[in-house]
C-alpha cells in the first residue's frame, strides 16, 4: 500500500468522524471541534489530490497547496470567531438566568 493510499484514507477517516461528530453531538463545542476534524480531513484530501495530479517525479501541485494554506487560516480565523460566540451566548444565557434567579428573590422575600 503506498503512502499516497494511505493518507487518502485517513481524509476518508477524518471527513468521516467530522461529519459523525456534527450529527451526533448536541453541545455547540463539540460540533465546532467535529467541524474542525471534517475540514482537516478536507485539507488532507486536497493534499493527496495534488500529490496524485503530480507528474511522476515532479513535486505537488501548486494550486491544491495553496488552496489548503488559504483554507488552514480561514478555518482557523473562522473557529475563533466561532468560540468567541459561543462565550458571549454563554456568558450572557448565564447573566439572564442570574437576573431571574434574582427577580424572583426580589418578588417574593419570604422565599415560599
Amino acid at each position: 500500500m503506498s503512502a499516497v493510499t494511505v493518507f487518502g484514507l485517513c481524509a476518508a477517516a477524518a471527513v468521516g468522524l467530522g461529519l459523525y461528530g456534527l450529527i451526533t453531538h448536541p453541545q455547540p463545542l463539540r460540533k465546532i471541534v467535529a467541524f474542525n476534524v471534517l475540514g482537516n480531513g478536507v485539507f488532507l484530501l486536497f493534499g493527496v489530490v495534488g500529490r496524485r495530479g503530480a507528474a511522476a517525479g515532479v513535486g505537488n501541485d501548486p494550486v491544491p497547496q495553496a488552496l489548503v494554506i488559504t483554507g488552514i487560516v480561514v478555518a482557523f480565523s473562522a473557529t475563533a470567531l466561532a468560540i468567541a460566540l459561543l462565550l458571549r451566548w454563554f456568558n450572557i444565557a448565564a447573566t439572564t438566568a442570574d437576573d431571574r434567579a434574582t427577580e424572583h428573590l426580589r418578588s417574593d422575600p419570604s422565599g415560599g
